[in-house]
């Protein structure tokens, strides 16, 4: 029988005005995989940053008791002397490093006076090995795509000798495949070296495939302990005690009153604007009508986010070229301004680099967008700014204390509706949304469709691009496949599943076209 490696009883931790845990205790076994899963909000991070020591002793009530011994972490290094690391949702590695500078910042190899430059990039090599990345040690992180970086983090782990590895939402910025070859890493971790992990996520079925044991958190208490060793815990089972009730239907429905045509593009290419010769998006058309949900599908680096971002204003890209049409009638935007202006808005799937301040109240984020809506002659009229941002809080049922929160006292969930909020305040005609429910757990999923919905129903379109086929399929009218930088396939709703997109990916992949 495994032995107990971790216990933390009675924590509880408070910020100004908010209980963000309230008594919770957890046990983690030895060798095993450990989910914790919770609706946005619910403690799940602050709960391994108290582990870790992002939150240090004297910061929270409680004990803390690994490998037999009460620990006292006064920072992340003690942690990690011990063993433990934390990969946060948002990675930290400096783009502008080498694998191998990231991999070992804070833990140089050489001298107090000299880093030995060999030896750390032979270590990065034998890490990255053990993780199944295959790259130049001296490569750039800017340089590779996020489903290595992630590797990345996780070989810096190791080369911390990790005995217990948190792992908080790492799938979030992942296609499938990508996801399933990091979870079956950890799964592999656990069998030929015996190490201890603790996952956060929101994607139930990556839980119910990996996680030995799961604890469901609610509202900063902790509710119970789920055993998985035997596979027949149900994510409806998981849904139950996240939320405190069933949830019949993960996708709300809605009555489908497709209209004409309300955006179209046609033959839109655009070049990598430091790369001058390299096609991110190639000859591209497609069209959504008013009262529509068009989805885009495709693995990351598909030019998806290209496309999207290239024809909001002109926000990325050079060389762009194509026609676009709004209404039947061609527009030229050339600026994200003139975009706005014209009815489109952009939900980008970097919320925290460019779209929220994180420094600014849910209210001025919620208001960034459109201070027109907000101002009379010119002049911003606070009491209005305060009076309409509390209704779009309590639509979107964002948690914070009032809407004069820091956006980065948010938990990330709560983060991303306010960012969804922020452009359905900008009352737009086309509503482009890069990953709208990347980080947030599945109550929230529901309460963002319905909002999209909502809008559907006042004849707007939208168009959605996701990772996450089910939520396409759920959502979507129509779904239009991309692969390398073009749109590889169409498919109608209903005549299509999971697998039909993926084979029409592979099957392009090797050079053929799909139809």
């Amino acid at each position: 029988m495994s032995q107990t490696i971790l216990r933390m009883n009675s924590i509880t931790k408070e910020f100004p005005g908010v209980k963000a845990l309230d008594n919770v205790n957890i046990s983690v076994n030895e060798g095993e995989i450990h989910a914790i899963v919770g609706e946005n909000g619910a403690g799940k991070s602050t709960l391994m940053n108290v582990l870790s020591g992002v939150y240090p002793h004297g910061n929270y009530q409680g004990e803390i008791i690994y490998a037999g011994e009460q620990c006292q972490f006064r920072s992340m290094k003690d942690s990690e002397k011990k063993g433990i690391v934390i990969i946060h949702q948002e990675l930290a590695l400096v783009p502008y490093l080498s694998i191998a500078e990231n991999m070992f910042l804070g833990n140089e190899q050489g001298s107090p006076w000299k880093i030995d430059w060999d030896e750390t990039n032979k270590k990065s090599t034998e890490y990255m090995k053990v993780v199944g990345l295959h790259e130049n040690p001296r490569t750039l992180i800017k340089d590779i795509g996020m489903g290595k970086q992630q590797l990345v983090e996780i070989a810096k782990a190791l080369a911390k000798d990790v005995k217990l590895l948190i792992l908080d939402e790492p799938t979030s910025s992942l296609n499938e495949s990508d996801a399933k070859k990091l979870l079956d890493l950890l799964i592999h971790f656990k069998q030929e070296k015996g190490i201890t992990s603790i996952l956060i996520s929101h994607k139930l079925n990556e839980i119910a495939y990996c996680a030995d044991k799961i604890t469901i958190i609610r509202d900063g208490q902790s509710i119970e302990t789920l055993d998985n060793n035997q596979g027949d815990v149900t994510e409806e089972r998981i849904i139950r005690g996240m939320v405190g009730r069933e949830l019949k239907n993960r996708y709300p429905q809605r009555e489908h009153q497709i209209g004409d045509v309300g955006f179209e593009i046609k033959d839109w290419t655009v070049y990598h604007p430091q790369y001058g010769d390299r096609k991110v998006v190639d000859h591209v058309s497609l069209k959504v009508h008013h009262g529509e949900v068009v989805g885009i599908a495709g693995l990351i680096g598909a030019g998806r986010t290209e496309l999207a971002m290239s024809v909001f204003g002109r926000a990325y890209g050079s060389r762009i070229s194509g026609s676009l049409y709004k209404d039947g009638q061609e527009r030229h935007y050339g600026s994200i301004s003139d975009a706005i202006a014209d009815g489109l808005a952009y939900v980008t799937e970097d919320r925290k680099g460019n779209g929220i301040i994180l420094s600014n109240s849910v209210k001025h984020n919620l208001s960034l967008a459109r201070p027109e809506f907000i101002s009379h002659r010119g002049i911003l009229d606070k009491d209005k700014e305060t009076q309409l941002t509390k209704e779009y809080r309590e639509k979107l049922s964002i948690k914070a204390s009032s809407v004069e929160q820091q956006v980065d006292n948010l938990s990330g969930g709560n983060q991303q509706k306010v960012l969804v909020g922020k452009w359905i305040f900008a009352q737009p005609d086309v509503l482009l949304m890069d990953e709208p429910t990347r980080g947030v757990d599945v109550g929230a999923k529901y309460e963002i469709y319905q909002i999209i919905n909502e809008l559907i129903a006042q004849g707007k379109s939208v168009i959605m691009i996701s990772s996450e086929l089910p939520e396409l399929l759920g959502m979507c009218d129509r779904i239009y496949v991309m692969n390398e930088s073009r749109v590889i396939a169409e498919f109608a709703r209903g005549s299509v599943s999971q697998e039909d997109i993926m084979a029409s990916i592979m099957k392009d992949s090797k050079g053929e076209i799909s139809a």
